[in-house]
């Protein structure tokens, strides 16, 4: 029968048949999850959730929790959960596997949780920075507004050679004389 392979997913797809590999669920990404993690996933999304209002949605192989942006998510593995925290600062814990610049003001820190008791302080307090952080306007931490700096307007070589040409021609009288003559 006629239909394609799809380029994302490299499912086989019949002709007409209906194929949206690009949407999944929670449910469906925590499906497989031990029991550990399971209990890990509750207790995490349970936390989240007492911060106050934000979207909790399925992207791909990820948990998405926003407010005006994604300010953590998790994804869900065999044997951990992948924690990623977006904060104004790089994190430094033995918790955190690593951390990095995502943007000029952001930072995003992974994080590897295996059971439930690990989601507690500095995790949750993290969390709930990253949250206050992605909404600056409901009293989150902002970045300070950088100062301008004024720069002199740049010059090119030339034009600057040129200049100091001039002051020196311009210097004696007799020195534009001596440049005359050799030409």
């Amino acid at each position: 029968m006629a239909g394609r392979e799809c380029y994302h997913c490299k499912q086989w797809v019949e002709e007409g048949e209906p194929h949206d590999c690009w949407t999944t669920t929670e449910t469906a990404l925590t499906a497989d999850l031990s029991e550990d993690l399971r209990d890990a996933w509750d207790r995490l999304r349970e936390t989240a959730a007492e911060f106050g209002d934000q979207r909790v949605y399925a992207s791909h192989n990820s948990i998405m929790f926003s407010r005006k942006a994604c300010y953590f998510f998790v994804r869900p593995k065999k044997s951990f959960l992948e924690v990623c925290v977006f904060l104004g600062r790089p994190l430094k814990a033995p918790q955190v596997r690593r951390s990095e610049a995502s943007s000029k003001s952001k930072f995003y820190s992974i994080i590897q949780l295996r059971h439930r008791d690990e989601v507690e302080a500095p995790i949750t307090d993290w969390l709930r920075e990253a949250y206050e952080y992605a909404d600056p306007s409901s009293g989150g931490s902002v970045d300070p507004p950088k100062k301008a700096t004024r720069r002199p307007p740049k010059t090119s070589k030339r034009s600057t050679t040129r200049a100091r040409k001039t002051t020196r021609s311009s210097r004696t009288p007799a020195s534009r004389t001596k440049r005359a003559k050799r030409h």
